[in-house]
């Protein structure tokens, strides 16, 4: 019976993990954009991790002792995955196509995770449902994401990187999984995936556009965009993220991901004032129902 309520309590404490996360990450869009005035995706990249790494030193300062050395290929993995490549991939497909393009597309991740859960983890096969969750979230998302556009455009490039981005979020959500299973702390855990994010972060330094001046961190407004990415964003969001998966699995987890657009709508009508059209509001509606619909199973 006690048994029992643990795993409810744990599950009540993904779910709630999940929200927090989502509504976090939705609203990062609003700090990268006022960002990008002075600096470059990859400086943003760089700096907010480093922030978040330092925070989560400060939040746990007590080393990571691994039991068993091949555990570090897991977080090797996890941070190539979901911090270096996950972020450059969708970065560098923003500067090829249209930031709505890339915004349905990471989108999809979900469907990949669920996928390569039962392909690798051996998790249940996802359920009829959970594809026509999918189906109707996606619908949702494209209304949402191409209200504001003039017209729909394809590039190629672009559309697959944004397609290799969320495939590489499904493959950290499957590492994910797995290094919750060796039960470390979870603030040491996401601190080590961050380690070697950043570790692989460094060639890219050297052949993209780095180049970090005292300037911009004059401005309090930076400052405070930078404190809110680095320590909200990835040091709290990460953790409570890995906490989800561990508690909750990969695919109801991830299926929590169709909600970063409809967080990025509402709150860039009520921060940046833009206007929430009919059509807006029905893509909304559209994606709650598909994530209620991939996140129930009866």
């Amino acid at each position: 019976m006690n048994t029992n309520i643990t795993l409810d309590s744990h599950k009540t404490r993904g779910h709630l993990a999940c929200i927090f996360t989502i509504i976090v990450w939705g609203t990062t869009f609003i700090s990268t954009k006022v960002l990008l005035r002075n600096f470059s995706p990859v400086e943003i990249l760089f700096i907010r991790f480093i922030i978040g790494y330092t925070a989560l030193w400060v939040a746990y300062p007590k080393h990571l002792r691994i039991t068993d050395k091949k555990q570090e290929i897991y977080f090797a993995a996890a941070g190539l995955c979901g911090v270096t490549l996950y972020y450059l991939f969708e970065n560098i497909a923003l500067t090829y196509t249209l930031a709505s393009n890339v915004g349905v597309v990471v989108s999809i991740a979900p469907f990949f995770t669920a996928i390569l859960g039962f392909l690798l983890l051996k998790e249940e096969k996802p359920h009829i449902r959970f594809f026509i969750g999918f189906g109707i979230a996606l619908a949702g998302i494209c209304l949402i994401s191409f209200n504001s556009e003039t017209e729909f455009s394809i590039n190629p490039l672009g559309d697959l990187l944004a397609i290799g981005a969320a495939i590489l979020w499904a493959f950290y959500s499957i590492l994910t999984k797995k290094l919750s299973s060796f039960e470390y702390n979870m603030i040491q855990t996401t601190r080590r995936i961050f380690f070697y994010g950043i570790l692989f972060m460094f060639p890219f330094l050297f052949i993209m556009d780095f180049h970090i001046t005292l300037e911009p961190f004059m401005n309090y407004t930076n400052v405070l965009n930078f404190i809110f990415l680095g320590i909200g964003a990835c040091a709290l969001c990460f953790v409570t993220w890995n906490y989800a998966v561990r508690h909750l699995g990969t695919v109801k987890t991830s299926v929590y991901i169709y909600g970063v657009p409809v967080i990025t709508a509402i709150t860039s009508a009520l921060i940046l004032h833009e206007a929430i059209t009919l059509v807006t509001i029905s893509g909304i509606v559209l994606t709650l129902i598909g994530l209620f619909l991939s996140e129930k199973r009866n």
